[in-house]
């Protein structure tokens, strides 16, 4: 997969008039509102951008580029990779601004599929007050091809009425916090209802220890699956699971929601915690009506019966969870560039971002993070996503994802499998991956 991926996204670039070396044209820094009229089409990515966001964007993209369109298409996160790869390397119909996860960054940048930001764009978009580590992502060869879209950052959502009834607190390590999940298992309720597969919460426990997924010397990137934190966090994470979950060792990381929620027909819920980025608020809670006469949750409103709180470390402290978001970038076969770049510059305007805000979405602007509000949902966003870390930035991260390698793993994990002889397996397994082979 991650050899298909390259060569595709590498005739992208060439089609784009690219170098050939990863490295996209030097871009035209032509001003904002100076671009030949046309149409362009931003991809975004799931339900995560709302609606009311989109018509924002349509309708001022269009206010500010007279005779000019945007068509705003949403693509599903399940196959984008593929999906991408194969619209970016086609100059007909590549889409012109794409959103893409920030762990799937680093494949696309270093294929040349996206056009390099200028120098002065980077700083007229928010410069060096962009999500450092998300930048990161979108890097390659010292220039920057992907910027920040929006993070969201994951902590723990509990009954705070199930754990009150058993006489728990919140705790203050991550041991507590295994410890805690595991009383609160009965046969019908998961004291912590995580999936098996579920690695982008697990590596929280990876990362709590000092554990690192991969290392790089140069532009060769190496799994450490095998590094004695990393099989720390591993271990731990396992002893929690088969102690705390009643879940499927096959389940993934979709709608925890369901189980720390009653059901609408006032079943109890069969779950006590769950872990799930920010904007999972507002799929729990008791049901309301909303305006519009439907059925929701409200968001959490009962704080006797819902609560939530940073995973904490090892040591105590706030653990370093994994950052969920998505950058976003200019495809290098876009057949109109400057109104592109264009887009962008409306996207990090201080309105948008403060929209983004105002939606449960971290700005990637750190000028508007308040934006997010002051409650405890917006405090406790800002303090994991300032402790959180990333993916590697390997070239081939998005074929390891892809191919479900890290799924694998952490199901065997959780069947109770050698976690030593696994991480050296998969070391073997992922390695070349991660170079494109």
């Amino acid at each position: 997969m991650a050899s298909t991926i390259t060569l595709a996204l590498a005739l992208s670039a060439c089609g784009g008039g690219g170098t050939g070396d990863g490295a996209s044209p030097e871009p035209d820094d032509t001003a904002s509102g100076a671009a030949e009229a046309g149409d362009i089409t931003l991809w975004v990515n799931g339900a995560d951008t709302p609606d009311e966001l989109r018509e924002w964007l349509k309708t001022t993209f269009e206010e500010q580029n007279p005779g000019s369109t945007l068509t705003i298409e949403e693509q599903s996160w399940t196959d984008l990779v593929p999906k991408i790869t194969t619209a970016l390397a086609d100059p007909a119909n590549a889409p012109d601004v794409v959103e893409i996860g920030n762990t799937q960054a680093p494949t696309f940048t270093s294929v040349g599929a996206f056009k390099e930001i200028s120098p002065a764009l980077f700083e007229e978009l928010g410069g060096d007050k962009l999500l450092p580590s998300f930048v990161a992502a979108g890097d390659y060869d010292g220039k920057h091809f992907a910027l920040p879209y929006y993070f969201g950052s994951r902590y723990v959502f509990y009954r705070k009425d199930m754990w009150t009834a058993a006489g728990l607190e919140v705790p203050k390590t991550l041991a507590e916090f295994s410890e805690s999940v595991k009383k609160l298992r009965t046969d019908t309720v998961s004291g912590f209802a995580i999936g098996g597969q579920d690695w982008r919460n697990g590596i929280s426990w990876v990362f709590a220890n000092g554990g690192k997924l991969a290392t790089v010397d140069g532009t060769e990137w190496t799994s450490t699956l095998s590094d004695p934190n990393t099989i720390k966090g591993l271990e731990m994470w396992q002893d929690m699971f088969k102690g705390a979950s009643n879940l499927p060792t096959t389940r993934k990381d979709d709608a925890y929601w369901d189980f720390i929620n009653d059901a609408p027909d006032g079943t109890p819920a069969t779950g006590a915690t769950i872990m799930a980025p920010g904007w999972a608020r507002w799929s729990i809670g008791d049901m309301t009506t909303n305006d519009k006469g439907e059925a929701v949750r409200d968001g959490m409103k009962d704080d006797t019966k819902f609560d939530i709180f940073a995973l904490p470390g090892v040591d105590g402290g706030v653990a370093p969870v994994f950052a969920g978001g998505s950058n976003i970038a200019i495809a290098a076969n876009s057949q109109h560039p400057k109104l592109a770049e264009n887009l962008l510059r409306i996207i990090f305007s201080s309105d948008y971002q403060k929209m983004l805000g105002g939606a449960g979405l971290g700005p990637a602007n750190s000028d508007y993070v308040s934006s997010l509000g002051d409650d405890k949902f917006a405090q406790t966003l800002i303090e994991t996503a300032q402790a959180s870390q990333l993916t590697p930035a390997a070239p081939g991260w998005a074929a390891v994802e892809g191919a479900n390698v890290l799924e694998e793993l952490f199901q065997k994990i959780a069947e109770g499998g050698d976690v030593t002889a696994l991480a050296k397996e998969y070391d073997a397994k992922i390695t070349p991956m991660l170079n494109g082979q």
